[in-house]
């Protein structure tokens, strides 16, 4: 667990331009147990070693895009990048993706950052992380090395930082909220295939990963309503969430039309 952690918290912003080539080159027609292989002959993170190709695979991108919650994840975002949608717009569900996997990131920023956000102060202080980290750990009856901890606290900030949610270099505070209205919808219609609806959908946990409460989540739903990205009705704690399209890829061609 340490090794894989490390691994993958370190460097987001170069490992989220590995994700994307690997979500970009994946062939859908390959059964899953080949993937790697292809991965491997076809080197479309253009690393110095095939090896290492195959490393990120193994290590990040199987446990996230995979083999992660929800499984098969690749293929929410496949639909943007099939499209050319801007990085604004795709890193969010990104970032999703991998705080769905990676409990260290769901839960700091659920825990940690969403509190921060509601007081004065916004500074996320690395010696707090790591106090939070051990906290962490105790619970789950783990202990790992003060080296080990404070590696992947500086980890665990700098990929926070690089989606978006913090800002700044040794010293991060909370960045200001924006999520895009596009990357909004589009998760809204990912959480609804998954389940979700009406009120569950409005007060969804996973908001929560971009600091959004539910009275800023409905004004996102009846924005994305009058840009007719969906159907939004409200009348008190009744919600009425409807989607014009099917799947994945019906909803980025809804997204990608959207009115000027």
């Amino acid at each position: 667990m340490k090794s894989n952690y490390t691994t993958r918290l370190q460097k987001g912003g170069a490992l989220l331009n590995d994700m994307r080539l690997l979500v970009r080159s994946l062939d859908q027609e390959i059964p899953s147990d080949d993937r790697m292989l292809e991965v491997v002959l076809n080197n479309p993170l253009n690393k110095q070693t095939r090896t290492r190709a195959a490393d990120i695979y193994r290590r990040t991108f199987s446990p996230r895009f995979l083999k992660g919650d929800p499984p098969e994840a690749w293929k929410i975002v496949r639909p943007l990048e099939d499209r050319d949608f801007p990085l604004g717009i795709i890193k969010p569900i990104y970032y999703w993706i991998t705080a769905r996997s990676e409990s260290l990131i769901y839960d700091f920023v659920r825990d940690e950052i969403l509190t921060r956000s509601k007081s004065t102060d916004k500074s996320i202080r690395i010696t707090e992380t790591v106090i939070w980290l051990k906290q962490k750990l105790s619970q789950q009856g783990q202990s790992w090395s003060d080296t080990v901890t404070l590696k992947v606290a500086r980890g665990l900030l700098a990929a926070i930082r690089d989606f978006g949610v913090l800002e700044g270099g040794a010293k991060k505070k909370l960045a200001p909220v924006y999520l895009p209205i596009e990357s909004f919808a589009y998760l809204a219609f990912t959480l609804h295939r998954l389940g979700h609806s009406g009120e569950g959908l409005v007060n969804h946990k996973d908001w929560q990963l971009f600091l959004l409460r539910p009275p800023m989540v409905e004004k996102l739903f009846l924005e994305a309503h009058q840009n007719r990205m969906l159907d939004y009705q409200a009348a008190g704690k009744i919600h009425r969430i409807e989607f014009f399209a099917h799947n994945l890829e019906e909803m980025a061609d809804v997204i990608h039309r959207r009115p000027a």
